[in-house]
């Protein structure tokens, strides 16, 4: 089968439509959020719990090798290409394996394009709390984050329980694994 058919079938088609979408959300989303907010502004939707922000992100998830852009676009970017090259070892056939990896595909891309446009992530969606303490009020939360890392960890999600069905299902029967021939008794 050659390369262009392959990248046609109608699985690779589910998945680019799902990571088109994904993509668009993620880049709507941004673009909301810095025309909307200042960088390291908020806007608290529900006090002590959740608020939009505008942070800028060069490093990884939790802000790991911070100021690595170029390098952590090179490695998005490998994945991207790793992933697309072995994504048949992954059930990306059924819908859940289609949805999977349009999610993550989707998300890499949309990291990916901030990476390379605005030289960091933006990073926007913030679930926290407010700790009473000595001095006041502190915060203590999860780290900010956005519409591709919600869809990357989903999709990520996704592989790990299609992988944990695919182990814990009974195998089926196949003479021709074992080289030995079954006969039925009389």
């Amino acid at each position: 089968m050659s390369a262009a058919k392959t990248i046609f079938q109608k699985s690779n088609r589910h998945i680019a439509i799902l990571a088109v979408i994904i993509f668009a959300l993620d880049q709507f989303t941004k673009w909301l959020v810095l025309r909307s907010l200042g960088a390291y502004d908020e806007k608290i939707i529900i006090s002590g719990f959740f608020k939009f922000v505008h942070w800028g992100n060069t490093g990884a998830a939790w802000s790991l090798f911070s100021g690595n852009n170029g390098a952590l676009a090179l490695v998005a970017l490998l994945a991207l290409v790793a992933l697309f090259l072995t994504r048949h070892h992954f059930d990306s056939h059924t819908l859940t394996g289609q949805i999977a990896f349009g999610l993550i595909f989707g998300g890499i891309a949309g990291n990916l394009a901030d990476r390379l446009i605005r030289h960091e992530v933006v990073d926007f969606i913030r679930f926290y709390m407010q700790l009473r303490g000595g001095n006041g009020y502190r915060e203590i939360g999860f780290p900010a984050f956005n519409v591709a890392d919600t869809a990357i960890c989903t999709g990520v999600g996704l592989i790990f329980l299609i992988t944990w069905k695919n182990e814990r299902a009974p195998k089926k029967s196949n003479d021709s694994d074992t080289g030995f021939q079954r006969k039925d008794a009389d």
